[in-house]
């Protein structure tokens, strides 16, 4: 009788055994066929709610210049305006787009709390861009479906544009938005890109 029961104990434990190797060997195949720009989208994304948690712009600051690629989407926000940007402003420029977005951020950020983010393994390739979708999840249950485009920067990739689709339906870019209140800055200063570096250079 012992010795019965000792065997359907060692069964047991090898039957437990085969299959937690069996789990082991599927996740960790399942994390190799994932896409290297949906592992650099989690990360993105983690950055991205911690800053939200912290609640400030320079988490946030911190995050962009990270995992965004700040200067390329600072300079498409000036559409034809871009050529009378001198190059010794451009560093303030973008410091100041930074800190701009950064602020926008921190402030909108608490009306949307996110739990979590979900990604499918496999990303688009779209000529010299990358999509990867997303779920957002806000802590009220309500789910966002987000596309992030992506460009490939050597062995790593950086963020240049979102867009978030509500009830299924398409939606502009997110750096649609800055293009417009950039540029309609600048008309309403006659045309002056130097206006434009001066205010967000003052952003405190």
């Amino acid at each position: 009788m012992a010795t019965s029961m000792s065997r359907l104990i060692i069964t047991k434990v090898l039957a437990v055994s085969v299959i937690s190797l069996l789990m082991a060997a599927a996740t960790s195949a399942a994390a190799r066929k994932e896409d290297s720009a949906v592992r650099f989208m989690r990360q993105a994304t983690n950055a991205l709610i911690s800053a939200q948690r912290k609640g400030s712009a320079g988490a946030f600051s911190s995050a962009i210049r990270t995992y965004g690629h700040y200067k390329d989407i600072a300079l498409r926000a000036l559409g034809d305006y871009r050529r009378a940007l001198p190059r010794k402003s451009r560093n303030t420029y973008y410091k100041g787009a930074v800190r701009f977005i950064s602020r926008y951020a921190a402030t909108e950020a608490p009306k949307y709390p996110v739990a979590r983010v979900t990604f499918p393994p496999v990303a688009q390739r779209d000529g010299r861009y990358v999509l990867v979708d997303s779920k957002v999840i806000l802590r009220d249950g309500t789910e966002y479906d987000v596309q992030w485009r992506l460009l490939q920067n050597r062995r790593t990739y950086k963020v240049i544009d979102a867009k978030v689709f509500v009830f299924g339906l398409d939606s502009n870019w997110v750096t649609t938005y800055l293009t417009k209140l950039f540029q309609d800055y600048i008309q309403e200063h006659d045309g002056k890109v130097g206006a434009l570096v001066t205010v967000l250079s003052r952003l405190p």
